[in-house]
């Protein structure tokens, strides 16, 4: 099961060595991490995205609460949350393939953010299926590189919220 945990931390020198060094010690891969401060300076949030079993993931969690460092810890899994990645991706742009790469890109809402005489470097915000669709409609026109940022979420307020997107 994919989980994305949400860990307010201190924002001090080697906080996030120590948060990670318990999925590496236990042997769990981290298939993203986001980490950025907070509105208040003194903390910072470390977004996580892994897959594992509940058990182990129980455990970690509770590992990182005994952290001295860690003020909050939050599983997102099984709640109602907000999901975001970005990737930049530049593709091949050649003269048959320049007005496919602008209809694929305002399909998607992706930003032309760069254009050369071979290439589109495009912007693009979405869930993580979103963003792989992309990258798979876009593959056999050509991509030559491409840098994604990892997961944010944000649980949902529960009354009176809207979905938007």
């Amino acid at each position: 099961m994919r989980h994305a945990i949400s860990v307010l931390v201190e924002n001090q020198a080697g906080v996030l060595s120590r948060v990670v060094g318990l999925f590496s010690g236990r042997g769990f891969n981290i298939e993203s991490l986001s980490v950025a401060p907070t509105l208040d300076p003194s903390k910072s949030k470390v977004i996580i995205t892994t897959t594992g079993n509940e058990q182990v993931l129980e455990q970690i969690k509770k590992q990182l609460n005994k952290l001295i460092n860690v003020i909050k810890v939050v599983d997102c899994a099984g709640k109602d949350y907000v999901e975001r990645e970005m990737i930049v991706i530049k593709v091949k742009a050649e003269q048959e393939t320049r007005a496919e790469v602008l209809r694929i890109a305002e399909i998607f809402r992706a930003k032309v953010i760069d254009i050369s005489p071979n290439s589109y470097t495009l912007s693009l915000t979405g869930d993580k299926s979103k963003l792989e669709g992309f990258i798979e409609i876009l593959t056999p026109i050509g991509i030559l590189d491409f840098v994604r940022t990892g997961t944010v979420v944000m649980e949902r307020e529960m009354q009176g919220r809207r979905k938007l997107s």
